[in-house]
C-alpha cells in the first residue's frame, strides 16, 4: 500500500520493538511496467507512472466544471468530486480537498515465547490522495499521489491566499484523471 512518510516513520519506530501486521483492503494489484504500458497511454504513462507534467494551459479539465466525480486514470477510483473545484487561473485543474478514504488499521503487539501480551491499534485515514515530500527540482514541494495505484497527480500548495475552506490548492494534471458525470453519493 502506498502510506504517508510520516505513517512509514510510526510504522517503523514500533517495529523496532514491537511486531506489526498492517491491514489495508486495496484492491489495485501492483502493476509491473509492461502492465501498466498496457493499460495506460505513453503520455498516461509518462505523467501518472514516471511524475512528469502537463504544459500549463493544455490540459481537458482546466475549465470543465460539470458537476460528477473525478477519477484516477490509472485504477479508476475516485479522488475529487466537482465541487472542491475552483478556478485557480493556474492554468492546471485546482481542487481544495480530495474524497476521504480508505482506513488503514496497523495492529501492534509484543510477543513472547510466541504469547501476545500488549497490543493496540493505530487507524490512518489515507485519503483518497497521499502527500510525499518532492525535492526534484532542487527545492521541496508537496506532491499530491492516488492512494490506492501510487499514480503521480501532480502537487499540492497551501496559503496561496486562496478563498476556499482549506487554503489549499491541489495543482492536477488532467491526464491524471477522467471524469464521470455522478453525483458524490455514489462514491
Amino acid at each position: 500500500p502506498v502510506l504517508s512518510s510520516q505513517v512509514q516513520q510510526r510504522i517503523s519506530f514500533f517495529s523496532r520493538n514491537f511486531t506489526y501486521s498492517l491491514t489495508h483492503h486495496n484492491t489495485m494489484a501492483n502493476k509491473t511496467e509492461e502492465e501498466w504500458r498496457a493499460v495506460l497511454s505513453p503520455e498516461q504513462f509518462r505523467i501518472l507512472r514516471e511524475k512528469g507534467t502537463e504544459i500549463a494551459g493544455t490540459g481537458e479539465y482546466n475549465h470543465h466544471f460539470d458537476k460528477g466525480v473525478y477519477r484516477c486514470a490509472g485504477c479508476n477510483v475516485p479522488l475529487y468530486i466537482s465541487d472542491t473545484k475552483f478556478d485557480s487561473g493556474c492554468g492546471w485543474p485546482a481542487f481544495f480537498e480530495a474524497v476521504p478514504g480508505r482506513r488503514v488499521c496497523v495492529n501492534i503487539y509484543k510477543t513472547r515465547k510466541k504469547l501476545i501480551y500488549g497490543a493496540f491499534s493505530l487507524i490512518y485515514d489515507l485519503g483518497a490522495v497521499g502527500r510525499q515530500p518532492d525535492h526534484s527540482r532542487g527545492f521541496e514541494r508537496t506532491e499530491i499521489i492516488c492512494n490506492n495505484c501510487g499514480g503521480h497527480l501532480g502537487h499540492v500548495f497551501k496559503g496561496e491566499g486562496y478563498k476556499t475552506p482549506t487554503d489549499e490548492r491541489h495543482c492536477v494534471n488532467s491526464i491524471s484523471i477522467k471524469f464521470e458525470d455522478k453525483q458524490e453519493e455514489k462514491l
